[in-house]
């Protein structure tokens, strides 16, 4: 099994790319993979409730959501604002996940 660490920076605004990736992470996770989808800069969107069918399924699946906690303060967002199951993260643990041993990385 492989870890992926996905990260979308578009968000729902920037169209139909930001749900085809949030079905890539879903399938890899179906797949049986481990998967975090980070969401950055505008990404950090796709987490408020409505806003994103695919990262909902993505939560649903089991698979973590984080969401760049300097992104959603720029954008006035709390933690209370997003999804139930998502959670607020930091650059310092995105870095972690990078340089572990197996992770692969895809910044959309």
């Amino acid at each position: 099994m492989t870890d992926h660490l996905l990260v979308e920076s578009g968000g729902p605004e920037s169209g139909a790319t930001c749900e085809r990736f949030a079905g890539d992470a879903l399938r890899l996770l179906q797949d049986g993979h481990h998967v975090v989808l980070f969401l950055v800069e505008n990404g950090v969107t796709a987490a408020l409730p409505g806003a994103s069918q695919g990262v909902t399924a993505f939560l649903r699946s089991g698979g973590e959501l984080w969401v760049d906690t300097f992104s959603a303060a720029q954008r006035a967002l709390v933690a209370g604002d997003l999804l139930p199951g998502s959670r607020m993260a930091d650059m310092d643990e995105v870095a972690d996940r990078l340089l572990a041993p197996g992770s692969r990385a895809v910044w959309h």
